[in-house]
């Protein structure tokens, strides 16, 4: 093992001082495991085999019960028994025993059920691994692609050269593809292209990063509008109802049997339903101005981050025009040169 790391190591200098007197060397690698965790058929497959593991997981411990039980009866009627029926139950004790080291290792020996379903299960997926990893390395040009989960040992790999995502994505439209109408597959291939494109440039994936976090900000505040304004509408609407409310108490609060009463009642109502309304009023008004200024806050927030934009986008042109002038000028100097 030792030597074919060494030897291809060797290959491997050879290779990149060849290509690198031409053109740059491209490599990339895939993570095997992290792969097969990410292809459903095979994670559906691997739940499956779990199961039946378990299965025989519990098969294995009821003949061990079994056998516990035999051993403890033998122990526990030793005395009663001849010493032929004392041999005989040790044999069957024994036979039990070798049954159920047979099937343990039927079923996890080193070459047991377990060990080989795993690998039918694995070969297939591994299969259209390869596969898919050799169209890449060809579409995009790749020298070298290896596995990090082989023997050959990685100690550092950037993550900008793992390309097992391009992998899963391959697998998975190729499985899907039979279910897939002619626009859906066009789209799906439109989105890969897409996903490839910002993964080859970091440039491109840190614009989008930008814009969607813009985006989600736009989102937030315009929830937050939306938020001040029905609080608003609430707040106006309990008020209103609370003002007729405490008019409808106004009025059946005046109900008397005297005259007097009535007189006293009329002159103490409207002292009791102002204060009431004097009250009510500062909460109301309080509520009404919070959300007010809630809505400013967020409309000058929203203004603010216009300005920023525009800024940015200002500052953006001016440097592109320098940097075209500079270039102009740069390009009328060559040709004085020449001439």
């Amino acid at each position: 093992m030792r030597k074919h790391v060494v030897l291809l190591i060797f290959i491997m200098t050879v290779s990149i001082t060849v290509f690198g007197q031409s053109r740059g060397v491209k490599i990339g690698y895939i993570d095997m495991e992290y792969i097969l965790q990410n292809v459903p058929d095979y994670m559906e497959a691997k739940s499956q085999l779990e199961q039946k593991a378990q299965k025989w997981k519990l098969e294995i411990e009821a003949k061990k019960n079994e056998v516990a039980k035999l051993k403890e009866s033998l122990k526990s009627e030793k005395v009663l028994l001849t010493k032929e029926l004392i041999e005989e139950r040790e044999e069957e004790i024994v036979f039990q025993e070798t049954e159920l080291f047979d099937y343990q290792q039927k079923r996890f020996g080193p070459n047991g059920d377990l060990i080989l379903q795993k690998a039918v299960l694995s070969q297939p997926i591994q299969d259209q691994v390869f596969t898919a990893t050799q169209d890449i390395a060809e579409a995009k040009k790749y020298d070298f692609i290896f596995d990090k989960s082989s023997d050959l040992t990685m100690l550092f790999a950037a993550k900008r050269y793992d390309i097992s995502d391009q992998v899963v994505r391959v697998i998975t439209r190729a499985t899907k593809r039979n279910q897939l109408s002619k626009k859906q597959l066009k789209l799906e291939e439109e989105k890969e292209a897409k996903e490839n494109l910002e993964e080859e440039n970091p440039a491109v994936a840190d614009r989008k990063k930008i814009l969607d976090d813009k985006k989600a900000a736009r989102e937030q505040l315009i929830a937050e509008k939306k938020a001040a304004i029905e609080e608003n509408k609430k707040a106006v609407e309990e008020n209103r109802k609370q003002l007729l409310a405490e008019k409808e108490a106004k009025k059946k609060g005046t109900v008397v049997t005297e005259k007097n009463e009535i007189d006293s009642t009329a002159n103490e109502v409207p002292d009791t339903n102002n204060s009431a309304l004097k009250a009510a009023a500062p909460a109301d008004n309080a509520s009404a101005i919070t959300a007010k200024q809630k809505l400013a806050e967020i409309k000058a927030r929203d203004l603010e981050e216009r300005k920023k934009a525009l800024e940015e986008k200002k500052k953006k042109i001016l440097a592109d025009r320098e940097a075209a002038k500079k270039e102009k000028e740069a390009n009328k100097q060559t040709e004085n040169i020449k001439n």
